[in-house]
């Protein structure tokens, strides 16, 4: 199982040698960059099961081409 674990900056490196001390874990840090993608790519599927239940309206890809 895959767990993600937001912690402020000054008790990270205690929080992944506290995780990293357990036989039956392991633990990394990403970069803010990363963290970032994975916020926005959460998001977007929490969009599109929204869309799947309609309970939001989806935009047509022609109207987001056409922006590009």
């Amino acid at each position: 199982m895959k767990v993600l674990v937001d912690v402020k900056d000054n008790k990270g490196d205690f929080i992944l040698e506290l995780l990293n001390s357990f036989s039956f874990a392991t633990a990394k840090s990403i970069s803010p960059a990363n963290a970032a993608l994975l916020e926005e790519i959460k998001e977007a599927v929490e969009n599109l099961n929204l869309v799947k239940q309609g309970k939001l309206r989806a935009r047509p890809a022609k109207d987001l081409l056409d922006e590009l």
